[in-house]
C-alpha cells in the first residue's frame, strides 16, 4: 500500500474537526459534524475541539479563510494535536497550504473515508478496489504529501533522465499502478460476473442502506450465518451472499457496503462491482436506522446513490430497524416533555400513519437485535420473492420447491 498512510502509528490520535457552512446550505452543519466525528472515532481519532465557519463562499487558498486559520493555529500552539479533519473536500492547493500553515497532518472527509476503507478491507478484491480509489485521490495531491513513495522506488517506470524531478517520478509510478489495478479489477469483474450468471436462476435480494444501520445483523438473522458485525461505520466492505429458504421459497441474500452522505466518487467508481450486487438484484431491502433523528435524510442519500448506480427502479422493502431504541427515545421524550434533536417526536404507531403509509414500497418496523417483528418481515419478503418467481417462471409451478 501507499507509504503515506503509515505516517503515524495506529494508537489513538488527538484531532480537530473543521466544518464550513456555506450560505444556502440545506443540511445543518451540526449533522455533518456528528457524522464526521463518528468517522473519526472509527479511524481511532479522539476529537478534542470542533471549529465551524460560516462563509458566503469557500476561500480558494485555505477553505476557511486567514482569520479562522489563525484562530485554530493559536489553539494548536497551546495543545497537543496530531491531525485536523475537514468535513469538506479540500483541493490539492488548499491541503498543501493548510499543512504548511499548521505544520500538522490535514485530511478531508474523502481521505478519511478512504483511510477507513483501507483498514476495513479484508479480501484481495476489496483491498484492490480501495487501493485504486486511494491512488486516484492522491495523484493530484502529490506535492502536498508528507512522505513520498520510497518503497516503490526501483520498480517499473522509475527510470528517468538525470535531473528528473522526484514528483514526476512519483506521478508516473502512481499512474502505472492505477493502470495495473484497473486491469486486475477488470479480470476479477469478469470472474464475478460469471459467478452471478451461474446463480441467476434464483431470485436475488440485496440489503442496502446507510452505513451502520444494522444490515449485517439482519443478514445474520435471515440467513442464520455469521457475518461480521460491529458498531462502527463501514464494518462491511466485502459483499457476502448466502442462500436463504423461507418455507419452500429459496433465494440469494447479499449484504453490501453501506452508503454515506458525500460518498467519495473514486469509491463509487472503484466499488462499482460490489455495488453491482444492488444494481443486479431482483429485490432490495432498504434498511433504515429509525433511532437516528435524521433517518429521512439517510433515506434520501441511499435513494440518490441507488439512482446513480441504476438501481432505483427495483422492488424495495423498507425496513425500519432499531424500533426498540426509538421507543426508548420516545418514552424519554414523553417523560421529560423535552425536544430531542430539536424535533418533535411521535410514537411508532403515529409514524406508521405519516408518509410511510402512502409509500408505494411496503414498510415493516423491526429490531434485528431484539428480533422484534422479524416474522412480519419474513412474510413480506417471502411474498415478494414468490411474486418474482411467478413473473419470471409463469409456467413452472414446481419451481418454488427448489432446494
Amino acid at each position: 500500500m501507499i507509504e503515506e498512510r503509515t505516517y503515524h502509528s495506529r494508537q489513538v490520535l488527538r484531532g480537530i474537526l473543521v466544518g464550513v457552512e456555506i450560505k444556502g446550505q440545506k443540511i445543518p452543519l451540526q449533522e455533518h459534524l456528528e457524522e464526521l466525528k463518528f468517522l473519526a472515532s472509527t479511524y481511532k481519532v479522539e476529537i478534542i475541539k470542533i471549529y465551524t465557519q460560516k462563509l458566503e463562499k469557500p476561500d480558494a487558498a485555505t477553505l476557511i479563510g486567514k482569520g479562522k486559520a489563525e484562530e485554530i493555529n493559536s489553539f494548536i500552539e497551546q495543545t497537543s494535536v496530531d491531525i485536523l479533519i475537514f468535513d469538506d473536500d479540500l483541493s490539492p492547493t488548499q491541503q498543501k497550504n493548510l499543512e504548511k500553515f499548521f505544520q500538522k497532518r490535514v485530511m478531508d472527509r474523502t481521505m478519511l473515508i478512504l483511510e477507513i476503507f483501507v483498514q476495513r478491507a479484508q479480501t484481495s478484491y476489496a483491498k484492490t478496489q480501495v487501493q485504486l480509489a486511494q491512488y486516484e485521490y492522491l495523484l493530484p495531491r502529490l506535492t502536498g504529501m508528507w512522505t513520498h513513495l520510497e518503497r516503490q522506488r526501483g520498480g517499473t517506470g522509475t527510470r528517468g533522465g538525470a535531473g528528473e524531478k522526484e514528483i514526476e517520478t512519483d506521478r508516473r509510478i502512481i499512474k502505472n499502478k492505477i493502470t495495473q489495478l484497473k486491469k486486475q479489477l477488470k479480470e476479477i469483474d469478469k470472474q464475478m460476473l460469471a459467478q452471478r450468471k451461474n446463480r441467476s436462476q434464483l431470485v436475488r435480494v440485496a440489503l442496502v442502506g446507510y452505513t451502520n444501520v444494522g444490515k449485517s445483523t439482519l443478514m445474520n438473522l435471515l440467513s442464520k450465518s455469521k457475518v461480521f458485525v460491529e458498531n462502527k461505520l463501514f464494518a462491511t466492505l466485502d459483499t457476502t451472499t448466502r442462500k436463504v429458504i423461507l418455507g419452500t421459497t429459496p433465494f440469494l441474500l447479499s449484504d453490501t457496503v453501506g452508503f454515506i452522505r458525500k460518498l467519495p466518487h473514486p469509491l463509487i467508481e472503484s466499488f462499482k462491482s460490489t455495488l453491482d450486487e444492488a444494481r443486479e438484484a431482483d429485490i432490495l431491502i432498504h434498511v433504515v436506522d429509525l433511532s437516528k433523528h435524521n433517518f429521512e435524510e439517510h433515506i434520501k442519500v441511499v435513494s440518490q446513490t441507488l439512482q446513480e448506480i441504476g438501481a432505483a427502479d427495483k422492488p424495495i422493502i423498507l425496513v425500519f430497524n432499531k424500533i426498540d431504541l426509538y421507543q426508548h427515545q420516545y418514552e424519554q421524550f414523553v417523560k421529560t416533555n423535552s425536544l430531542i434533536a430539536d424535533e418533535q417526536m411521535c410514537s411508532v404507531e403515529e409514524l406508521k400513519n405519516t408518509w410511510m403509509q402512502y409509500s408505494h414500497h411496503p414498510a415493516v418496523f423491526i429490531s434485528a437485535e431484539k428480533k422484534i417483528n422479524i416474522d412480519e418481515l419474513r412474510m413480506i419478503l417471502k411474498q415478494k420473492v414468490e411474486a418474482f418467481y411467478c413473473q419470471r417462471y409463469p409456467y413452472v409451478s414446481s419451481f418454488l420447491q427448489l432446494n
